[in-house]
């Protein structure tokens, strides 16, 4: 079975990004804040699930690609 994850910036400040997400484009209904020095996220709902994970590995996989935060993305296995 597939695993699939989108996320969206949603806004940003000098020590953090929070990104909305979720399995469908459409109903990103939540959200994870992802700190810019240590690059650790938390899930705003307390809920640190496969989901969770798959979105904040990718967010930072690809920070480590461009060197900039993503603007948007997804992650399907």
């Amino acid at each position: 079975m597939a695993a699939l994850v989108y996320f969206k910036k949603i806004t940003e400040d000098p020590n953090a990004i929070v990104y909305s997400f979720g399995e469908d484009p459409s109903e990103m209904t939540r959200h994870l804040t992802m700190d810019r020095e240590t690059r650790r996220s938390q899930p705003d709902d307390g809920s640190i699930d496969y989901s969770f994970l798959k979105a904040s590995r990718k967010i930072n996989a690809m920070f480590d690609q461009a060197k900039e935060w993503p603007e948007r993305g997804m992650s399907v296995s």
